[in-house]
Formats: structure tokens, sequence, C-alpha cells
């Protein structure tokens, strides 16, 4: 993922929701979410990286959730690294705190990561760019490609419109879509440095990214009632930002071998 915003405890029907866009190179070719009936995707809906092997963004019937982002730094970045991918498995074949420990004595093997995982009530971010786990409070955060809560201008602005979803008490998830939709641009001004080129920078200030070599591949939401009901949107988009697909995944949170 690229652009995610989390709600936590922070809406009247749901206790969990996350919204998120995954940008890629659309020559890069992967399979949209499904259920998986092998190792290390068994019993996990996710979606597929055929070239790293790994995934995004992954959730269990248990309400286990990971996903991942990558810390953009033009600057420093190993081509020969592990694909990032692959941590989101890792975190959901394990229980959470046990994961995240594991993880943080290998994360210097990978190129810069930020990995969010947690449960309908729960979150733990971390990066191998800072040192240890942090809590999410209750409330709405928003990560892209640096530190949690980093106030970029695509994530305060995605962030404060699902702020006003919550705020409202909808629970029609159209909203979110619209949020994770938004192709604005940012002022040359409120651009980051990151260390890639100015046209780099401006093109992946928006939420939602159209070019022909990279963009936003697909939107995804994933909400979980406070009465454990438990649904998965996915979107899936071509090099023209045009819509060529959405899945829909429904389930109730249920015990899980990792709860």
């Amino acid at each position: 993922m690229c652009l995610v915003i989390v709600a936590l405890a922070a809406h009247p029907r749901y206790s969990l929701v996350v919204a998120a866009n995954r940008d890629e190179f659309h020559a890069r070719a992967a399979l949209p979410a499904h259920w998986g009936d092998r190792a290390p995707y068994a019993g996990m809906l996710a979606g597929r990286d055929l070239v790293g092997g790994g995934t995004w963004m992954g959730v269990r019937r248990d309400g286990h959730w990971a996903l991942v982002t990558n810390v953009r730094d033009g600057r420093d970045n190993d081509a020969a690294a592990p694909s990032r991918g692959e941590l989101v498995p890792v975190m959901l074949n394990s229980p959470l705190e046990s994961a995240f420990a594991v993880l943080e004595r290998k994360a210097a093997a990978y190129n810069g990561f930020n990995l969010l995982s947690g449960d309908a009530g729960s979150a733990l971010w971390m990066s191998n760019r800072v040192v240890g786990a942090q809590s999410l409070r209750q409330g709405i955060h928003g990560l892209s490609n640096a530190r949690l809560d980093t106030p970029w201008p695509k994530v305060t602005r995605t962030r404060d419109a699902v702020g006003a979803w919550t705020a409202r008490g909808d629970d029609d998830l159209t909203p979110l879509f619209a949020a994770l939709a938004d192709r604005t641009q940012a002022h040359d001004a409120d651009l980051p440095a990151t260390g890639v080129p100015l046209a780099w920078e401006r093109l992946l200030s928006a939420p939602f990214i159209v070019s022909a070599d990279y963009g936003t591949r697909c939107s995804t939401v994933l909400a979980i009632g406070h009465d454990g009901d438990a649904r998965l949107v996915e979107r899936s988009f071509d090099a023209n930002g045009n819509a060529t697909g959405e899945a829909e995944f429904r389930f109730e949170i249920g015990p899980g071998q990792n709860s």
C-alpha cells in the first residue's frame, strides 16, 4: 500500500476501518484479493504480487490484518533486498506481538518499510527506520511512504475526508472510495523532499495516481463492525485510472489459529 487511513474506534458502527490505495508499476503482475488455500496464505484474504510473491495487505477470518508500505527514499534503495511484501504473511501467521519481535530482528535486511497490523480493536505500527513498535491510539491515522501520521498533503486530505465520514456516522463505504479517488496533486511548495525527481514528487503527491507506467492499481476498504461483521471491498484500475473490476467479501469475525 502507498496511502492508508485507519479509523480505530472512531465510528458508531465500525470498530475498525482501513481505507487504502496500492500504487505500483502497471507492468508488475498481480492477482486481486482472494481467499488463499495454501501456506503461507491459507485462511487469508489478500492480493498477490506475482513478481515478489508477497502481498500488500491481508486479513484473516479472526480479524487479524496487516499491510505494508515502502519508505520513499530515492537515495537509499538496495535492488537485491528481499521483497517487503513477504512481511504481511509473516505477520498474519504469527501472534501479533511475537511477529513484531521476529520482524524487528530481521528488519534491516529490507529496504525501508512501514508495517501496520492489528485486529478489530487495536493496531501497531513499526518501521525499520525507527526503533520499536507504536500502538495506535483511538482515532484516525494516516500513513503513506514516511512515518505514521507524517502530514503529507495526500495523507491529511484523505484523513480529513475519512474523519468527516466517521463524524457523520455514515455506514455507506462509497464516500471512502471517493476520498481515495482524489487525483489532486499538491502544490510544489507543499511537496516532501524524498530524493526522487520533482516530476515524480508531483505525480506521487495525489491520493490517486494516474500515469502510463505507474499508478493506483487498486483501492481497498476493510470495515469491521462492532458486531463482528467484516466487509472487504476492492476496486481495481487500469493505467488510465478507469475501474476494471470490483470484488466484495463478507465474513463474520470468529476464532482463528492466531486469536
